[in-house]
């Protein structure tokens, strides 16, 4: 079920989608008969492809997720008599490759996911950092990676614990649940995928003060000409947003929220 949901889902985003429908009707185009059913699916593929290549689109389609939660200050969870004792910082991603940076095996959603957890151990004094994520597609465990490159941003290695044992976010869940008990923690992940990692989190029966980092949707207070053109970014959010969505939906299906 795990291999099959990560096959399926990449034929759901923007880029496979629209080729599938364009593809498809080129197929109808010049094989077949079917000549109008042929030039609907081209334009839905194009049409597809091109709103979503928008940025006033892709964000509008992301913002309900990023902006659930808010950015995470210290007076969230300064609770003196209760603080904080652990920094989950949930993996999203890595290549181990050797002759690279540690820092550069990580995915940009990694790479920012550390970051903000490394800003938000170091406001609470005396607590650990949590980073998870297993070897699902390589050999090394992403916990792993995360660890080393904690390391090489300044962070002591005996503040570090590594779950390096799940696959994917209900794993991670699971497993952190065994690691923090009943003490207060904070969640780090990708804003659009906090709401989520925070149901599936809630679901075993944990409340932790959420840490959204790498928002793609940005508001500006200037205009630049590259707002109004078509862009890779934008597609890049509109894949995002779909692949959270499917995830909250599959979620749903299957109970764990």
């Amino acid at each position: 079920m795990f291999l099959l949901k990560k096959i399926a889902a990449p034929f759901l985003f923007p880029v496979p989608l629209s080729l599938l429908f364009a593809l498809s009707g080129l197929f109808f185009l010049f094989f077949t008969r079917r000549r109008r059913t042929g030039k609907l699916l081209v334009a839905v593929g194009v049409l597809i492809f091109a709103l979503l290549s928008f940025d006033q689109i892709s964000s509008k389609i992301i913002v309900p997720l990023e902006q659930k939660y808010g950015a995470y200050s210290p007076s969230i969870s300064g609770n003196v008599s209760d603080p904080v004792k652990f920094v989950a910082v949930l993996g999203g991603g890595h290549t181990s490759d050797p002759s690279l940076p540690v820092t550069s095996q990580l995915s940009r959603a990694s790479l920012l996911r550390l970051v903000e957890g490394i800003r938000v151990y170091r406001k609470n004094p005396g607590s650990k950092i949590i980073l998870s994520g297993g070897a699902v597609f390589d050999a090394v465990p992403e916990a792993k990676t995360l660890a080393d490159a904690a390391q090489a941003l300044g962070m002591k290695g005996d503040d570090i614990i590594m779950e390096s044992d799940s696959r994917d976010t209900k794993d991670q869940a699971r497993f952190i649940k065994k690691i923090v008990g009943g003490n207060r923690f904070v969640l780090v992940t990708s804003a659009s995928h906090m709401p989520r990692a925070m149901a599936l989190f809630g679901k075993l029966g944990m409340d932790p003060i959420p840490a959204p980092a790498g928002h793609l949707a940005k508001k500006s207070k200037g205009l630049s000409p590259g707002q109004f053109f078509p862009s890779a970014g934008s597609l890049q959010k509109a894949e995002r947003a779909v692949y959270e969505y499917l995830g909250i939906m599959w979620a749903r299906l299957r109970g764990q929220i």
